[in-house]
C-alpha cells in the first residue's frame, strides 16, 4: 500500500472513535468502563427485568418513607401560601370547575391511574424497538429522574392539596367512586400519600413527550408529544392530588436525570445514534467506516 492510503486508514479509523486498549497495562478498566458507556444493542428478557425490579423498589422505597403527615401538612400549607404571595394559586378554582362537569373529571380520574404507566412503557417500547442506540440513555435518564424524586419525598413531605386541612379541595376519587388515585379510597394504605413532591406524573410525562417530539418523524406525533405533559399537568390540578409547583419539582428531577444520562454517555439521549451494531456494542456510524476503509485498502493494494 501507499503511503496516502495508510494515511487515509487512520484518518478514517480516528474519526471512527477512539479504541479500546484492553492491554496488561492496566487500562483494561478503562476498557471494560468504555465498553460499559457505549451505547449497545438491549436485550428484551433483561429490559423487562430490570424495569420490573426497578419499578418494584422504587414504590417499595417510596412507601418506605416515614409519612410524616404533620410535617407534610406544614409543608402543604407553605406551598399554598408561597403559590398565593405568586399569584398562582388557581389550583382550588380549577379543581371545583372541573369537578363540577362529571363526565369530564371522571375521565381525569382514570388518566390519572393508567395512562402514567401506559404511555412510559409505550414510550420505552418504541425506543427498543426504533431506537436502540439511544434507549439505554433514555432509560438512565428516566430512572435517574425517578431517583432524584424519592430523595424529594424523603427531605420534603408533602400533602397533597386534597388531603390539606381547610383547603376546601375536591377529593374527586372519593366523590365518584372511582379509582383514580393510589392513595385515595381503599387503596389509600397500599400508598404513601405525602410523597407529591415532585410530581411524577409530570417528570414521566416530559420525558415522554421531549422523546416523542426529539425522535418521532411525524409532525402531528411530535405535537401531541409536547401537549401530552400539558394534559398531564391539568389532571393532576383539576383531580387535586398536586399543586403547580410539584411540577416544577418533576421538571428540576428530569432535568436531573437528563445530566446523569449526558455525564455518563458524553452525549444527550437524542444526540447518540439511532441503531447500534451487532457485535459488541459497535456503532453502525463506526462500523460503515471501517468497512469503506477495509475496502479502501484493497483496492489500492
Amino acid at each position: 500500500m501507499s503511503d496516502s492510503t495508510v494515511t487515509q486508514w487512520e484518518g478514517r479509523e480516528e474519526a471512527a472513535g477512539p479504541r479500546t486498549d484492553t492491554g496488561r497495562d492496566g487500562s483494561g478498566a478503562r476498557g471494560l468502563l468504555g465498553r460499559l458507556r457505549r451505547p449497545r444493542r438491549p436485550r428484551l428478557w433483561f429490559e423487562i427485568l430490570l424495569i420490573a425490579v426497578s419499578y418494584w423498589l422504587y414504590s417499595l422505597i417510596r412507601n418506605a418513607v416515614p409519612e410524616q403527615k404533620g410535617e407534610a401538612l406544614r409543608n402543604a400549607d407553605w406551598i399554598w401560601r408561597t403559590e398565593q404571595t405568586l399569584g398562582i394559586d388557581v389550583e382550588r378554582s380549577v379543581n371545583h370547575a372541573v369537578n363540577a362537569v362529571t363526565w369530564l373529571i371522571i375521565g381525569m380520574n382514570y388518566y390519572y391511574a393508567t395512562l402514567h404507566f401506559i404511555m412510559t412503557l409505550g414510550v420505552l417500547v418504541w425506543l427498543y424497538r426504533w431506537h436502540p442506540g439511544r434507549y439505554a440513555a433514555a432509560r438512565l435518564a428516566l430512572f435517574a429522574t425517578t431517583g432524584g424524586a424519592l430523595v424529594g419525598y424523603y427531605l420534603f413531605p408533602l400533602a397533597p392539596p386534597r388531603l390539606m386541612r381547610g383547603g376546601r379541595f375536591v377529593d374527586t376519587v372519593m366523590v365518584h367512586h372511582t379509582w383514580g388515585s393510589m392513595a385515595s379510597g381503599d387503596l389509600k394504605h397500599m400508598s404513601n400519600q405525602y410523597a407529591a413532591m415532585p410530581s411524577m406524573h409530570i417528570g414521566w410525562s416530559l420525558w415522554c413527550g421531549l422523546t416523542i417530539f426529539a425522535l418521532a418523524s411525524v409532525p402531528w406525533a411530535r405535537v401531541l408529544g409536547l401537549l401530552y405533559p400539558v394534559a398531564t399537568l391539568v389532571v393532576i390540578v383539576s383531580t387535586a392530588n398536586h399543586f403547580w409547583l410539584d411540577a416544577v419539582g418533576g421538571v428540576l428531577c428530569l432535568s436531573f436525570g437528563f445530566g446523569v444520562a449526558r455525564v455518563w454517555y458524553g452525549a444527550g439521549p437524542y444526540g447518540l445514534p439511532r441503531g447500534v451494531g451487532g457485535r459488541g456494542g459497535v456503532s453502525e456510524v463506526a462500523e460503515a467506516s471501517a468497512s469503506a476503509s477495509a475496502s479502501a485498502s484493497a483496492s489500492a493494494s
